[in-house]
Formats: C-alpha cells, sequence, structure tokens
C-alpha cells in the first residue's frame, strides 16, 4: 500500500510578490527550496492564512538570499503581497517507508529566513 505523506514545508511564508501576467507557478527563493528538497517544477499546495484559500501549482527557482516568494499566473489573484502563506509538498510511499518519513518544515520569520527548521509537525508551530 502507498500512503501520500507530507515532505516539506515551509510555514508561514509572506509574499513579496503577485504577478498576474506571467504563464503561472510560485517562484521561491532557491535557500528555501533546498532547505526544505522542493525541486524546480514540483507540484505544491499553496495555503493562504488570510483569506483560506487552497490551491496547487508547481515551482520555479527564485534568486538565493531574497526570501522572494512570488505567485504568478492565475495564482496571483489568489493572495496579496504581505499575505502570509502555508507552502506544501507530498509524497507517495509505501508504508514501512512512510512509517519512518520525517517531513523537512522550515518555520519563517515575516522576512522569508528560516528560525527554525523541524523534522516532524509539532503540535503548534505559531510562535
Amino acid at each position: 500500500m502507498y500512503r501520500t505523506m507530507m515532505k516539506a514545508k515551509l510555514h508561514r511564508a509572506r509574499v513579496t510578490e503577485s504577478n498576474l501576467n506571467y504563464v503561472g507557478s510560485i517562484t521561491i527563493d532557491e535557500d528555501l527550496m533546498d532547505a526544505v528538497d522542493l525541486l524546480e517544477n514540483e507540484k505544491v499546495q499553496i495555503v493562504n492564512n488570510n483569506n483560506g484559500e487552497r490551491f496547487e501549482t508547481y515551482v520555479i527557482k527564485g534568486p538565493r538570499g531574497e526570501g522572494g516568494i512570488c505567485l504568478n499566473g492565475a495564482a496571483a489573484r489568489k493572495v496579496q503581497p504581505g499575505d502570509v502563506v502555508i507552502i506544501l509538498s507530498y509524497a507517495m510511499m509505501e508504508n514501512a517507508e512512510a512509517l519512518a518519513h520525517q517531513p523537512k518544515v522550515a518555520i519563517l520569520d515575516e522576512n522569508n529566513r528560516i528560525v527554525e527548521m523541524l523534522g516532524t509537525e509539532p503540535a503548534s508551530t505559531v510562535r
């Protein structure tokens, strides 16, 4: 049996830009991508804490060290710069692997800098 497990999470990322006139996707600072093992073109789910929107798109690499989180194309209609979002990816794995799996969770500050890395989803991640 395969299970779909949370693989990566960027928690409380701030949207720095939205670009309606782009083809589509989410641009993420490559340092943040590396921290939680996200690949370019990987499918992600976006959860907007400000308005409750939940949607899926794919990742594009953004410049390193800038903390950029930009929603592009139609997804730009679902966010505003300054919105707090959660960016999630999932992986399918066999039951034995799923039982031992630990996701990579990055808790971000208001400038999209990593303040803490976790190997599990704690009961409370709002600090």
